[in-house]
Formats: structure tokens, sequence, C-alpha cells
């Protein structure tokens, strides 16, 4: 009677020792970010998921950034190095010691490979613990070419063929591997030292797990995924061709979990955006990393939101920037040409036209009018505003920070407020305005007399 995948130990080798070479870039490949995250990141999350309980990433020279990225993302996880480019198997031998600890099922994936689900990894999981040595992911690509074949006798996988090496027979297959593969934490590492490298390239090929394990009486076991989840990364138009299918996911789901986005496919995600039930994103939305909106949000058009809280109720936009550290309470209206930066808007509140409001907080139902700004940074150090709740501010107003309007104070358009304003007080930090009668008329005549 098999086990659950859940009730075994499970280890994660990723490989990620591939350089950014063809995608023109000092980057390492898998750093290339999708949905803004590298895309070594998306598959620590899948592998997580899948219930490793370990994960080594073997990585290559160089590879400081990232080291740091795995270091600061999920520090419990081993980093190896592969110092000579021999190959996956040889890459997978790089983390020997994890192999060593004798877990149930060791699964390989690929740091360029980001799309990869939980679920995809649950089955091949699945399979070892039906009893198969080897379990291998394919796809059915529209066009096989260059690919490495799948071939079948019955449910059993014999060998994987590269498409240089294939018979035309074997070429006329359809079924490809995909690279991603799992094996027994018990057989496995016995396997992976047979594995020789006579070929062409005088590699140590992963894939000749499947006729070894072949050999040595274990079955090998093959599933299907669908393409777009085992797209791997070699250039910039395939990082390009994932982001698609990044972004089309995101959007399913969003939509799937309640909210409205009246052009789908001019919102753009992050992996870790989070949108409430009955929010309604209007059409060129960005959210970048780090957005959390609550229930019945309403964003409309061309908003960039960046690390930052919206909690329900609230309408933002269009047209409206809100970085990091922006907090928009219960209510709020956050309008067209507004920024807010590393500031709390309490509920209620309202900046609707042409302001910018930084390292501050803003009251509940207090109105900010149109062309107001915090003066936060002197050119060397930043400092806060603070704005009580009922109060209103003036059209065109300059509040320079450090400094405090009291709960229902008032300031008058076009001031520059450089005092604390009690509470219930009127500000007024302009000059007098002066009328000269006729100064106008005077001045044009003295003009036309010069031009004659």
């Amino acid at each position: 009677m098999s086990t659950a995948p859940e009730k075994r130990t499970c280890l994660a080798v990723i490989l990620a020792a591939g350089e950014g070479i063809r995608m023109r870039s000092s980057l390492p490949k898998a750093m290339h970010p999708v949905g803004g995250l590298p895309m070594l990141g998306h598959v620590l999350a899948a592998a997580g998921k899948a219930g490793a309980a370990r994960i080594a990433v073997v990585v290559g020279p160089d590879a400081a950034a990232m080291r740091a990225f795995v270091d600061r993302r999920m520090p419990e996880a081993a980093l190896y190095e592969q110092h000579e480019r021999l190959g996956t198997a040889h890459a997978v031998l790089a983390a020997s010691r994890e192999l060593a600890a004798g877990f149930d099922d060791v699964l390989v994936l690929y740091g360029d490979t980001p799309l990869i689900t939980a679920e995809t990894l649950l089955r091949l999981r699945g399979e070892l613990a039906g009893g198969a040595a080897v379990a291998v992911l394919g796809f059915r690509p529209a066009d096989p070419s260059g690919y490495g074949r799948l071939i079948m006798v019955g449910e059993n996988l014999i060998a994987i063929r590269e498409h240089k090496d294939a018979t035309p027979a074997e070429r006329a297959i359809g079924f490809c591997n995909a690279g991603v593969m799992a094996f027994s934490g018990v057989t496995g590492p016995a396997l992976l030292g047979k594995v020789g490298k006579d070929n062409a390239a005088g590699h140590y090929y992963l894939t000749d797990l499947v006729e070894l394990a072949n050999a040595a009486g274990g079955r090998v076991a093959a599933i299907a995924a669908d393409g777009g989840e085992v797209l791997g990364v070699n250039t910039r138009v395939e990082l390009a061709a994932v982001e698609r299918v990044f972004q089309e996911r995101s959007r399913a789901a969003a939509m799937l979990a309640g909210a409205t986005l009246l052009q789908p496919e001019t919102v753009t995600f992050s992996h870790d955006t989070s949108l409430g039930r009955d929010v309604v994103v209007e059409p060129n939305v960005f959210f970048a990393p780090g957005v959390t909106v609550g229930d019945g949000v309403t964003i409309r058009a061309f908003s960039h939101i960046e690390q930052a809280k919206i909690a329900a109720g609230a309408i933002i936009g269009p047209f409206t920037r809100l970085r990091p550290g922006a907090d928009i309470g219960a209510g709020a209206h956050i309008g067209n040409f507004v920024e807010i930066k590393n500031a709390v808007i309490d509920a209620g509140a309202k900046a609707n036209h042409l302001s910018y409001i930084g390292d501050a907080h803003v009251g509940a139902a207090t109105n900010i009018g149109a062309g107001t700004i915090t003066c936060n940074y002197d050119g060397f150090s930043k400092y806060h505003t603070e704005i009580g709740a009922k109060a209103f501010i003036g059209s065109n107003s300059a509040l320079v920070a450090p400094v405090t309007i009291g709960d229902g104070a008032y300031v008058g358009s076009g001031s520059v407020i450089t005092e604390d304003v009690p509470a219930d007080a009127l500000a007024l930090g302009r000059a007098r305005q002066v009328v000269k009668t006729g100064w106008a008329a005077v001045r044009r005549a003295k003009w036309a007399k010069k031009t004659t």
C-alpha cells in the first residue's frame, strides 16, 4: 500500500547555475524577474508548497546576487556551487550531502522554469509514492522539434531520446521531456553515481537515470503538464512569454476570487498582489510588489501602486501613484495626479487632485485641496507632517515639515505653513492681497509707446 506524498519526506534540488549570456545580461538567468519576483523565487515557493522539507539550490561561480537572494528569501535553504558545468546529473551531485540524508523523494527543478506549480510536483511525488523509482514530467508542444522525446512502452517510460539522436520514428513522438524529474531518495543516489559521460559533450546527464532505473528493475513513470507550465527561459523573448503566461494566470485567479477587471489584458500583477472581494480595477493599472487591496475598493485607470495597503471601500485614481509605505484608510479618496509616499491616510480622508503627500499622517475625514504638497525633504533629511482629523487644507498649500496641523484646523489656499497650527484655528501663510486700480491699462499704454 503506497504512502501519500504528504506523508513522505522530500528534498528539492533546484539547479540555478545558468548564466545570463543569452539574456545579454550580467545578472544570473534565474534572477530575472517574473511578476516582480526573480524566477528562482517562484521555484522556491513551488517546492515549498509541494512539501519539500529541505531545499538545496545549486548555483554557479560568481553568483553573489543569487546567494544573497536565497539567504534573504529562504534562509533555511542550503546552497551548493557547481564549479564546472558538466551536465545536469553533475549539478545534482553537487548537493550530494543532502542526498545522503535519506529523503523518501527527491525533486529536481530548474531555476529558469518559474511557472511550475506545486500541484504538478505533488503529482510527480505521487508516482514515487505509488512505487516508481523515477518520475519524469513531460508535455506536448505544438512543434516538438529540438526537444527530447519520451519513449513509452505502455505506461512505462523506457528512455529519453534527444532530438539529434532520435530516429525518424522517435521524432514523430509528440510527448517531450520538460526537464523536471523526481526520483526515489532510497535508490536514486546510487543510480546517479552510475551516470556516465559517454556522449559527444562529455557531460553527465540526469536523463540517463531513466535507462539506469529500468535496467535495475525499477518502474519509470511519466506524467504530462500543460506546456505553459514548463516554459523555460534562455532569452528575453522567452522571458516575455513566461511573463505573459504569469499575468494571464494572475488575472484569471483575481477574477475567480471575486475581483472585476474591466479590461483584464491591460492590468499588470505582481507575484504577491492581494485583492479583496468586489474590487473593481479599471484599465491600465500596474500593481508592483507588496500591494494589498481590501474589499470593495475601486482602482481607476492608469494608476501605479507599489508596497501599499488600501482599506475597504477606498477609491483610487485615475492617474494615482501610491509609493512604498502608502496606507490608505477605509473609504478614503485618492484622486487624479496624486502621489502618496510613506504616509497614512485615515478613513474618509480625501486628496482628489494634483497633490503630493509624503512622510505624513492625514487624519480621518480631512480634505486635502488641489495642489497641496508636504515639503518633506530639505536636501539632507526627511521630515514628518501631521495633519489632524476633519482638517481642511486649502488648494495650492505647501506644508513645510516638520509641522503639525491640528484637528479641525483650516489652512487658507495658497499658504506656506512653516509653524504648527492649533486645532480649529485658521492659518494663512501668504502676503495680503493688494489691488492697484488701472495699473494694467497704464502698463499696456507704456508698452505700446515703446514699440511704435
